[in-house]
């Protein structure tokens, strides 16, 4: 926040254990003196793996969805954040691609999640963005009172500033992601580089039925090239002068097999 023009008088740092909750402002077991937040950003470790105790399953953050597993606490941190988000605030969090198609504890969170209608927007990036791993990443938004009841899925995979060892969002890769979340646009568009920029809402029945709550971005809006339709009677046609030539090129290797008395070809 330094960095971004924040003054230090303008939030407070507090160092602690998130998935613990270490911090006694966020600890109020009464509803009506929780701290709630208008907006909540998160950037926690990826698939951190964590040693829940059982009283962690009765945690006010968890208890509605179950307990992250022990080898990937990525719902955990946004479970945390959730539970103190503001009715009409917003929350985003950078998480693995695994968090939208893993199954067993995180698929019951996502489910639940899903149905209660509190994924707004699925947001897939590029890989090499973060210098701690290559691995594309996804921006999960999440609002506990939705406007709309379909998930946004916008597949920027493929909109980046190449680099030798890092990629790069420009201002105006994110001005186009932003845009195409605040309006909720459905497109489908060519870069400059040949690659696809797509975006599509998509229905809870939908998830639902035909994917199983699987949030895979490339199930709903898919960055590859279209193929070339095939012409098959020119295929057909090319098939059969080929099939003309290795006729012709047999026939006269076996001429030159006979006159070495050697065996000839079928």
């Amino acid at each position: 926040m330094l960095l971004h023009g924040v003054r230090d008088t303008e939030f407070e740092i507090h160092h602690g254990d998130s998935l613990e909750n270490d911090w006694d402002i966020l600890r109020e077991m009464n509803p009506a003196k929780k701290v709630e937040f208008d907006a909540v950003v998160a950037n926690p470790p990826f698939s951190y793996k964590w040693n829940p105790s059982e009283e962690m399953a009765k945690d006010f953050r968890f208890k509605d969805y179950g307990l992250a597993p022990k080898s990937a606490a990525d719902f955990a941190f946004l479970l945390h954040g959730f539970h103190f988000l503001a009715k009409d605030g917003a929350m985003a969090i950078i998480l693995p691609h695994g968090v939208l198609f893993r199954g067993g504890a995180e698929k019951k969170i996502r489910t639940k999640l899903l149905r209660d209608g509190n994924i707004d927007t699925v947001i897939g990036l590029p890989a090499k963005l973060f210098y701690s791993t290559g691995i594309p990443v996804c921006i999960l938004v999440l609002k506990k009172c939705k406007r709309t009841d379909d998930v946004l899925f916008i597949n920027a995979s493929e909109l980046y500033q190449p680099g030798k060892r890092q990629n790069t969002l420009l201002p105006e890769h994110i001005e186009k992601i932003v845009d195409t979340y605040q309006y909720r646009r459905e497109v489908k568009e060519a870069l400059d580089n040949g690659a696809i920029f797509a975006s599509r809402c998509v229905s809870l029945e939908e998830i639902e039925e035909e994917h199983d709550f699987n949030l895979n971005i490339s199930r709903y809006v898919s960055t590859a090239k279209p193929e070339e339709p095939v012409d098959l009677a020119q295929v057909h046609t090319e098939l059969t002068d080929l099939a003309g030539k290795i006729s012709e090129a047999t026939r006269k290797h076996n001429e030159f097999l006979k006159e070495l008395g050697l065996p000839e070809l079928p």
